[in-house]
C-alpha cells in the first residue's frame, strides 16, 4: 500500500516537472511575457466576438462572411489568407504578441490546431457576430451561446491535458478579450431593420447592453476573472458606413456615431455594475472609440495617408467576398491606409491601437 501511494505520488510529481518544462519551453520560443503589477502573468489570452477578433473560425462555415482567399492575407506571414479580415495580422495576434505569449492567436476551429496551443489561448471569435442572437443567425455565423460551448468544450480539452488546478488557475490568470456590439449596430439595427420596428437606438443599446451583461456573467462562471470588454468602434466613420450613410461627400455618418456613443455609455455603467457583484473579477471597459477617431480624423499624426476609403479595390464598398483577387486596383502602399477593406483597419492601424490600449489599460488587471 505504501509502494503504491509512493509510486501515485512519483507520477503525480513527474507529470507536474513535465508540465513545467513543457510551459517552459514555450516561453522560450516567444518574447519575455508582460509583466502585471505583483509580478503576475498572463498565461494566456481567450477571445470571443466578431471579425475583429476572428483568425478563421468562420473559414468553414456555411456563410459568406469570410476571407480565406486573397487579397486578404497578402502581408501575412507567408502571404497566406488565413480568414482574417485584414492584410496581416488582427487585434487578437498583436495582443498575444504584444504581451510576449506567443506570436499568432489560432482559431479554437483551425483543423490544424494542437493541444499545446490550448495552453496559451485561442480564439472563439466569429465574424459577423454580437450580442444580439439575431446578429449572427443573419448571417449564419457562430453567435457568442455557441461560442461559449466551444469555451466549454475548450475547458475539458485543457483539463485533459494539465488536470484540474492547473485548468483553473490558467482561467483564473488569463485575459479573457471580447469584442461585439459593431455588427448588432450596423447589420441587425440600421441595415437590415430587423430589430428597428421593436426599437428605437435607446431601447436597443439597451437590449445590447443587456444581452452583454449576461454573457460576461456566464464567463465568470466558467472560471474567467479578468475581462477586457472593447466598445464599439466610430461605426460612422468606417468607409463603407460613409458611402452607405454619408451622403454624396460621404462624411462620416453621425447617427451611426451617435449609436456607438450611446452604446459604449451604457456598456461602460454596466460593467461598474457587474464589477461591484462579482468582486472577484475584473471587467475593463476598454475605450476603442477615442483612438480610433482620433486616428480617422488625424491621420497624419500616425503616419498615415488615406483614412475614408480602404485599400482593397475602390475601397469604399468593398468587403469579405467583394473584395478578392480580382480587385485589381487594391493598393500598393497599404501602410498609408487607416482601412484595408471598408470595415476593417490594416494591420499597421491595429498595431497603433493595441500598442495604445495596452499601456492604457494593462495595469487594470490586477
Amino acid at each position: 500500500m505504501q509502494f503504491f501511494s509512493m509510486k501515485l505520488c512519483l507520477s503525480s510529481w513527474c507529470s507536474n516537472i513535465l508540465f513545467s518544462i513543457h510551459v517552459f519551453l514555450i516561453l522560450c520560443t516567444t518574447k519575455a511575457i508582460v509583466k502585471l503589477p505583483g509580478n503576475e502573468t498572463v498565461p494566456a489570452v481567450i477571445v470571443f466576438g466578431d471579425s475583429i477578433v476572428d483568425p478563421g473560425n468562420n473559414n468553414n462555415l456555411n456563410t459568406l462572411i469570410k476571407c480565406n482567399f486573397p487579397p486578404y492575407g497578402r502581408d501575412f506571414p507567408g502571404g497566406i489568407a488565413t480568414g482574417r479580415f485584414s492584410n496581416g495580422k488582427i487585434p487578437s495576434d498583436l495582443i498575444v504578441e504584444e504581451l510576449g505569449i506567443k506570436d499568432l492567436l489560432p482559431a479554437y476551429l483551425d483543423p490544424t490546431l494542437q493541444p499545446n496551443d490550448l495552453l496559451t489561448g485561442v480564439s472563439f471569435a466569429s465574424s459577423a457576430s454580437g450580442y444580439d442572437p439575431l446578429t449572427p443567425k443573419i448571417v449564419s455565423a457562430l453567435s457568442l451561446t455557441d461560442q461559449l460551448d466551444y469555451f466549454r468544450e475548450y475547458i475539458g480539452k485543457l483539463r485533459g491535458i494539465v488536470g484540474e488546478e492547473k485548468t483553473n488557475f490558467t482561467l483564473a490568470k488569463s485575459l479573457f478579450v471580447v469584442v461585439a456590439g459593431s455588427d448588432d449596430i450596423v447589420n441587425t439595427y440600421f441595415v437590415t431593420r430587423a430589430r428597428k420596428l421593436q426599437y428605437d437606438v435607446s431601447s436597443y443599446t439597451h437590449l445590447m447592453v443587456n444581452f452583454a451583461s449576461t454573457f460576461l456573467k456566464e464567463l465568470f462562471e466558467l472560471g474567467a476573472r479578468r475581462l477586457a470588454v472593447f466598445s464599439a468602434p466610430p461605426l460612422g466613420c468606417l468607409p463603407s458606413q460613409r458611402t452607405l450613410a454619408g451622403g454624396l461627400q460621404r462624411e462620416c455618418a453621425e447617427n451611426y456615431n451617435q449609436a456607438a456613443q450611446l452604446y459604449n455609455a451604457k456598456l461602460s455603467s454596466e460593467l461598474d455594475s457587474l464589477n461591484s457583484k462579482l468582486p472577484q473579477a475584473k471587467i475593463v471597459y476598454v475605450d476603442v472609440y477615442s483612438p480610433l477617431i482620433d486616428l480617422i480624423q488625424n491621420p497624419g499624426k500616425y503616419g498615415f495617408e488615406v483614412a475614408d476609403k480602404g485599400c482593397c479595390g475602390t475601397g469604399t464598398i468593398e468587403v469579405a467576398v467583394l473584395c478578392n483577387q480580382y480587385n485589381l486596383v487594391t493598393c500598393t502602399n497599404v501602410s498609408g491606409y487607416v482601412f484595408w477593406d471598408s470595415y476593417h483597419p490594416t494591420e499597421r492601424a491595429y498595431a497603433v491601437l493595441i500598442s495604445h490600449l495596452i499601456q492604457k489599460y494593462i495595469n487594470s488587471f490586477i
